[in-house]
């Protein structure tokens, strides 16, 4: 499954669980990397990039754990983003 390609809503979803994953994790260790790999796959780009090295440092460092990280990157995508998808309709008229 590819996951830069789920609809918005069931990333919302994922992102919801993930990060709740990431608050009772006691392994810290292991969940630092792959929350920043999955993070890197759920969002394409630099974007993704840059969301998978803070999710990776917000896991790694002890009591920032409580930090919605995946959720606040579905929310700057998804909600705050300024870029305005437009949709251009053309009627021609007889």
């Amino acid at each position: 499954m590819k996951l830069d390609s789920l609809s918005k809503n069931r990333k919302l979803i994922l992102s919801i669980l993930l990060d709740f994953i990431g608050m009772i994790t006691i392994f810290d260790i292991i969940w630092a990397p792959a929350s920043a790999y999955i993070m890197s796959k759920m969002y394409n780009g630099t974007k993704g990039k840059i969301a998978g090295l803070v999710s990776f440092i917000e896991e790694a460092i002890p009591g920032l754990d409580i930090i919605p990280t995946f959720t606040i990157m579905w929310f700057l995508t998804y909600v705050f983003n300024k870029e305005k998808n437009s949709l251009t309709i053309e009627v021609k008229s007889d």
